[in-house]
């Protein structure tokens, strides 16, 4: 196994665990007989910077473990000559997420954003904020609910539209308070 096999199965691992493997885990993950091999291989992915250690010694992922190859583009309309060459890589978390410490992921339930492309079951990012500007998808406290729709804004008006004619503007009675704008839209197929 070369060094990008091992990172593979470390992410694989990750992503399913949520965790790092354990060295004992890591004899089984990688076909090793002992704990000292896990232990070399360890040591040269610390020094590549796939992998490091946190402050009580536990194996913990880096930035380049969520990093995915970018091979360039991909034509949406007539097909032309593939050019597999790879041009870099992308860490998905610093593209996804511009400002971590007010950041935060939350499952969509409902249908109302559909027409923006917001299905049920979706992953939004969105990023903490008190402000937004009139069209920007918000998630907002209405009359005490939250919800994410449109925040609309005409002079001293405002009021959340949803992104779906089966549904009605909500028009606050009492206190509409932003509370995030959605910065980006996961959706697994």
């Amino acid at each position: 196994m070369n060094n990008n096999e091992y990172k593979n199965k470390l992410s694989s691992f990750y992503g399913n665990h949520n965790r790092m493997p354990t060295y004992t885990e890591m004899m089984g993950l990688f076909g090793f007989k002992s704990k000292n091999s896990v232990s070399r291989l360890v040591e040269k992915l610390m020094d590549a910077g796939f992998i490091d250690k946190d402050p009580l010694g536990r194996l913990i992922p880096t930035n380049m473990m969520s990093e995915v190859p970018l091979l360039g583009l991909v034509k949406a309309g007539f097909p032309s000559p593939s050019e597999d060459v790879l041009e870099t890589t992308i860490n998905l978390n610093n593209y996804l997420i511009r400002k971590k410490d007010s950041t935060y992921i939350l499952e969509v339930d409902g249908d109302s954003m559909i027409d923006a492309h917001i299905a049920d079951g979706d992953m939004v990012i969105a990023e903490r904020t008190n402000t937004a500007r009139d069209g920007e998808i918000v998630i907002a406290e209405v009359d005490g609910e939250y919800t994410m729709k449109y925040f609309r804004k005409e002079g001293s008006k405002v009021w959340l539209e949803p992104a779906n004619k089966d549904f009605h503007n909500i028009y606050p009675e009492n206190d509409l308070q932003i509370k995030a704008i959605v910065k980006g839209v996961i959706r697994k197929y």
